[in-house]
């Protein structure tokens, strides 16, 4: 299961409030992919719209877009929002990292695992 971390709920809250008001709330996508390249798992997230097979998690009342491709690698995944040197704060990405062994890796979204 995926989750947010109370830091990183009201930092999305925050950022969904200040979205141009063109409908409903705006929901926060989060993907993950293995990079072909270096095989590193790269993560990424922003405001979308809900597709047909996304799945729709309730993270701290912050509802969750994934995508079916994106469950597995994000399975057992936190996203906190975290200060990562003084006074710079990022989203971090935490556990999860369902890879393949040989394909592991972590980072994007300015995190990573841990």
């Amino acid at each position: 299961m995926f989750a947010l971390t109370p830091a990183a709920a009201e930092q999305i809250a925050r950022a969904a409030d200040e979205q141009p008001d063109a409908g409903p709330q705006p929901m926060l996508r989060v993907a993950a992919k293995i990079d072909e390249s270096d095989g590193e798992l790269v993560y990424g997230m922003g405001f979308d719209d809900e597709r047909e097979d996304d799945l729709v998690v309730d993270a701290g009342g912050v509802p969750i877009l994934i995508s079916p491709h994106s469950q597995p690698l994000l399975e057992n995944t936190t996203l906190d929002f975290a200060e990562v040197a003084p006074g710079e704060f990022q989203f971090i990405f935490r556990g999860g990292c369902n890879a393949p062994a040989s394909k592991q890796g972590c980072g994007g979204c300015g995190g990573g695992c841990s």
